[in-house]
């Protein structure tokens, strides 16, 4: 009998083993969206006193301010006149804010699927002045996650789950799965600077943005009512940053760096492409040369990881002049023969490059996790993973920390 009890209990606990085997558990942090009506996002798009920095994203800068994008909330407004000591001005809540840019004083930004033009003459008290509606409908969420087309998500909020299962789950829209598609009077308006991960971009009096699959022009001759001109489509769906220089956008895409002409201001017209491996890669230029970086890493794939130097004197036959490997770069700025490299976790590093077959790195501030970067004179603008960062590169070899405004804070 005591025999018979042993054996069934060795075979419940086999039992019990075999169904504890085949269950699996399974954490997961997924992002449920919440939502608004277009109504009421566009009526709760105004200026508030500052707070704090969370997800800091693209940049642009202006007469001595920063306009700081907080990702998918709005601009955070910096005055910077003393880098050593910036004053956070203000917050512009823009729900579903990705890229801006800003001429004379309007802001123009992505209002989830709208582009709207904002009066910052008081930042503190800013005026929607004009919303064009619809233009920016490619927005794409991992795992097939569609949007409901009848209201606008305004936020995403982290949900922790832990589900056990026999087998592993995928489902859930998990923080790395997202990808976001979309930078007075006529006399007096000027335009102001935008960093190399920019979708928007300014030439004289048109604002010229990309999404993954095209160009749109918009006329800003008058700032404050942008009027869209129309939609150039780019045959391409992995375009990633736009760059003005001269007459020409410099559009960086996972696959080459396009060169369009915008000679006639509202029909870019395609002059060349250079091709590279598929990987992410902003890109700048001057009158002879565009740098590209490109990374892996991300989405876009590849295991490159380098400095480009590309032959522009020819605009119709780009050609590479060198490649330079790095760590894992990504935005990037140059300011006469001084080029600066957001080197990811490798902080800024700031190079010679007056003969660009010999580009040297003279000066590194580490530290922080870089992302993109806008020279001034010698200033440079730093956006990073936790905050922005205002660095003195007088002396290149001896780049100094001059002030941050961190996440938080």
């Amino acid at each position: 009998m005591r025999n018979q009890i042993a054996y069934a209990c060795l075979a419940a606990t086999l039992l019990f083993a075999a169904c504890i085997k085949d269950d699996i558990k399974s954490s997961y942090t997924y992002y449920r969206p919440v939502y608004k009506t277009k109504e009421s996002v566009r009526q709760n798009v105004k200026s508030s006193a500052p707070v704090a920095v969370v997800a800091p994203g693209k940049l642009f800068y202006k007469d001595g301010y920063v306009f700081l994008n907080e990702v998918l909330k709005g601009v955070h407004v910096i005055d910077i006149k003393n880098p050593a000591s910036p004053v956070v001005v203000s917050f512009i809540a823009i729900p579903g804010c990705i890229d801006l840019a800003v001429r004379g004083n309007i802001l123009y930004a992505d209002l989830t699927t709208d582009l709207v033009a904002i009066d910052i003459t008081d930042p503190t008290n800013v005026q929607v002045t004009k919303i064009v509606e619809g233009v920016f409908p490619h927005r794409y969420y991992g795992n097939y996650f569609q949007n409901d087309t009848s209201q606008v998500i305004v936020d995403w909020v982290k949900v922790d789950t832990t589900v056990w299962s026999s087998e592993p789950l995928s489902w859930g829209l998990k923080s790395t799965d997202m990808v976001f598609f979309s930078s007075s009077s006529t006399a007096a308006a000027t335009n102001g600077i935008g960093g190399s991960m920019a979708r928007f971009a300014l030439y004289a009096d048109r604002l010229y943005t990309v999404s993954h699959g095209d160009l749109k022009v918009f006329n800003t001759a008058r700032p404050d009512q942008p009027a869209y001109v129309k939609q150039v489509p780019m045959y391409s769906s992995d375009i990633e940053t736009i760059f003005p220089y001269g007459d020409h956008l410099f559009i960086g895409s996972q696959t080459g760096m396009h060169i369009y002409s915008v000679q006639n201001k509202d029909n870019p017209v395609k002059q060349s492409m250079f091709t590279h491996a598929r990987v992410c890669d902003p890109v700048v230029a001057n009158s002879k040369y565009a740098y590209v970086t490109l990374r892996n890493g991300t989405r876009c794939g590849g295991f490159t990881n380098q400095l480009d130097v590309i032959n522009i004197e020819n605009l119709n036959a780009p050609s590479l002049l060198k490649s330079y490997s790095l760590s894992n770069p990504h935005g990037l700025s140059i300011v006469g023969n001084t080029l600066l490299i957001c080197d990811g976790a490798d902080g800024l590093k700031i190079f010679d490059a007056s003969v660009p077959t010999d580009v040297k790195q003279i000066g590194r501030l580490s530290g922080f996790t870089a992302v993109d970067v806008i020279a001034i004179n010698n200033l440079a603008i730093v956006s990073a993973e936790k905050g922005l960062h205002l660095v003195d590169f007088t002396d290149p070899a001896q780049p100094k920390m001059l002030s941050a405004i961190t996440i938080g804070k």
